[in-house]
């Protein structure tokens, strides 16, 4: 084998040496060119620790005053209505016309039941002679006992058809009464159903009349404030618009069953003694008093939304870290909202910079104060 001359020899060697040099440095190299691990967001906080809230408490509710009783007046017949004497807001006393049905119709037949009335009573009068010409006739031997069962039968046949007759003389002398719709109690019209000129069904409302001697003032209640509504409450109602028009009211009636949008139930406050400027429709604000349990309290800034629903941001004091918790809201104003269900007593809501936050996210709490009493 040929030998390298010395300079070559040279050149190998001092390449083998500076080769895993150049690898290490080139390795550093690249360990020097990767971004440094982003550190985790801490994000600055402030917060609250949640206490009850001990002692009674108001709860103000807007309602509006509707009447203790409406009715709806409808004719009992069909027939062309071509007469209404009232309109919306009349004042209307017991016994007034309020409105007529083309009575043509049956003027005529209470015509023909009175008609028929008389042909059955005339029938009547010849089957009662014939009976008594048989029964006589019978008793001297001049008759059959045939004929004088038939005559019988004749009779009683006349005297049923005359009561039929009657009975349908009655009928139409009734249907020509209803073509005349009364008021059966007086009371403030409220809604009107049909026009003069329309064809009526039997039961349509022709108009809705609030009746006089009652006054309620009706609210949609949270089902958490329904439940924690003491026994026999006293509610205090007042007038929005002028709060020194006011007047004291019971619950006398509490729908058992939720409206499905709204999820609240309807409850009707009897008032006494309402004063005349609580008309019907006018916007009322209830005030009653809850006391005898603790309820918690948070600030209003706390509170967002989590899947439509109220809900606020709790802070794990072992990691740090906030989650979304859903809450059940009783009332709420501009400064508080007064929370049912949700919380306990000692966590830590956050109550500045929820609309930043995320779940399991790091906070820094800026400052950790109780929760007003």
């Amino acid at each position: 084998m040929r030998r390298l001359d010395r300079p070559a020899e040279a050149m190998l060697r001092l390449r083998s040496r500076l080769l895993p040099a150049l690898l290490v440095f080139t390795a550093l190299a690249a360990c020097d060119d990767a971004a440094p691990p982003t550190p985790p967001e801490i994000r600055p906080v402030r917060v609250t620790t949640v206490a009850p809230r001990s002692g009674g408490d108001v709860v103000t509710l807007t309602g509006t005053v509707e009447a203790e009783t409406e009715v709806n007046l409808a004719f009992r017949i069909d027939g062309r209505m071509i007469e209404r004497r009232v309109n919306v807001g009349d004042q209307v006393t017991a016994g007034q016309l309020i409105a007529r049905l083309d009575r043509t119709n049956e003027e005529n037949a209470l015509r023909a039941a009175r008609a028929e009335l008389t042909a059955a009573r005339a029938r009547l009068t010849e089957a009662r002679n014939n009976y008594q010409r048989q029964r006589e006739l019978l008793q001297t031997g001049f008759t059959t006992r045939v004929r004088y069962d038939e005559a019988t039968r004749t009779l009683r046949s006349a005297e049923s058809a005359l009561d039929a007759a009657q009975a349908q003389v009655n009928i139409a002398e009734n249907r020509l009464g209803y073509t005349d719709l009364l008021a059966d109690a007086g009371g403030t019209v409220t809604a009107r159903g049909a026009e003069p000129g329309e064809v009526v069904q039997p039961g349509r409302m022709i108009v809705q009349i609030a009746r006089e001697g009652g006054r309620d003032a009706v609210f949609d209640v949270p089902p958490s404030l329904k439940d924690q509504a003491p026994a026999e409450p006293v509610i205090e109602v007042s007038l929005t618009m002028d709060p020194s028009i006011r007047a004291i009211g019971r619950v006398r009636e509490v729908s058992p069953r939720a409206d499905p949008a709204t999820g609240t139930f309807r409850v009707r406050v009897g008032l006494d003694a309402p004063p005349p400027a609580l008309r019907l429709g006018s916007t009322v604000t209830g005030r009653m008093g809850i006391g005898g349990s603790d309820m918690i309290e948070i600030p209003a800034s706390a509170l967002t939304r989590a899947q439509a629903q109220p809900a606020v941001w709790v802070v794990d004091p072992a990691t740090q870290t906030v989650s979304l918790r859903p809450i059940e809201v009783v009332r709420f104003d501009p400064a508080r909202v007064l929370v049912g269900q949700g919380l306990e007593t000692g966590e830590t809501v956050v109550t500045a910079g929820v609309q930043a936050l995320r779940p399991g996210q790091k906070v820094r709490l800026l400052g950790q104060q109780a929760a007003a009493r």
